[in-house]
């Protein structure tokens, strides 16, 4: 089953969050509340569940397009525990978020994914997905972004 995060959701969303990460996440439920449910959410979540368990989240947001003058939806973080992997959960969810944005009218779904997960980008091939090989990736963070800000 795959159905939208609650308030209540944000505690298992977190550990899914340190399941996928495993080191060096600085979130915390307070931080997801807000950005979840706070006054001016800036991101959603939906949940797979198996026999009445929370077991897989896909955490996205709206993104937007100059080029199609439209937003779009950038899934952040995709992740379904191993244990409840096989049952078509991350399937589910990305359909989901397909719906989503058919519901909305945008055209552009995407994500990241790393190099060296062969096996994501097998998953994400066989439904249709391709990379977009043109672009790199920056970002200005740590030091850099206090320096750019103050004009350095």
């Amino acid at each position: 089953m795959i159905r939208e995060a609650t308030p209540d959701d944000v505690p298992v969303i977190l550990q899914l969050v340190h399941e996928l990460a495993a080191y060096a996440v600085e979130a915390t439920e307070g931080m997801l509340a807000t950005a979840l449910f706070g006054p001016s959410p800036v991101a959603s979540c939906h949940l797979a569940e198996l026999d009445g368990a929370v077991v897989g989240f896909a955490l996205w947001y709206v993104t937007f397009s100059t080029w199609k003058g439209l937003p779009g939806l950038w899934l952040e973080d995709l992740f379904v525990r191993p244990e409840a992997r096989g049952h078509g959960l991350g399937k589910a969810l990305l359909q989901r978020l397909a719906a989503v944005c058919v519901e909305r009218g945008y055209p552009r779904f995407e994500w990241w994914v790393l190099d060296w997960n062969v096996d994501a980008q097998g998953f994400y091939r066989s439904f249709g997905a391709r990379p977009e090989d043109e672009w790199t990736v920056w970002r200005v963070d740590g030091e850099a972004l206090p320096s750019l800000a103050a004009g350095g």
